[in-house]
């Protein structure tokens, strides 16, 4: 089955993938204060706003670290609402609703997740018709196609590399690369995943 993009996120651990049929030619790279999605060397070249962005950042917050990731460049603005100290669920959802699903030729949506210093992990989706953000206390799934609302799925990583690994590997198709993020004591660690 192909869910495109997806993210999956435990309490303590999470990770987002890339899935592509269009645009396969990208890798995850790190930098000083995030991962960050695009092109390969030998990737075409292409105007498509949607192809590099920040999908995982941790930043500090008046409570903490938190770590933020998602498919798209509302990456940012819900790590630096984390970082002024509003609330996960406020930064998540009024991120998702200002830059609203993404307007393609499939109106593919945002998805977005975040694991709080304080034990609070949080998953969320703006498609065309919702907004959604809930709470989770065991590891849920979203993603831009056919699973593009919140649901549990059995997710057994329990380190970042696990987690950028099992995510990687994961039976939906078109896998491109893929990075995880695990609670580690009063941080985070995080991994890249980027296949052969």
């Amino acid at each position: 089955m192909y869910v495109g993009r997806f993210v999956v996120v435990g309490p303590d651990v999470g990770a987002y993938r890339v899935s592509s049929r269009s645009f396969p030619n990208r890798e995850i790279t790190a930098r000083e204060d995030a991962l960050t999605v695009g092109p390969t060397e030998d990737a075409p070249e292409t105007d498509n706003p949607y192809v590099s962005y920040n999908c995982l950042r941790v930043v500090d917050t008046p409570t903490g670290e938190t770590a933020a990731f998602g498919n798209g460049s509302h990456v940012d603005p819900i790590a630096e609402k984390l970082e002024l100290g509003y609330p996960a669920r406020d930064a998540v959802a009024e991120s998702l609703l200002a830059l609203d699903y993404e307007k393609d030729d499939y109106d593919t949506p945002r998805i977005a997740a975040t694991i709080g210093a304080a034990g609070e992990a949080l998953i969320g989706t703006v498609r065309k018709d919702a907004l959604l953000v809930e709470t989770v206390d065991e590891p849920t799934l979203v993603a831009t196609y056919e699973k593009n609302a919140p649901e549990t799925i059995e997710f057994a990583a329990e380190s970042a590399d696990d987690a950028a690994s099992e995510a990687y590997d994961h039976e939906f198709e078109h896998a491109v690369c893929a990075a995880g993020v695990a609670r580690t004591g009063d941080g985070f660690e995080t991994a890249i995943e980027n296949g052969d």
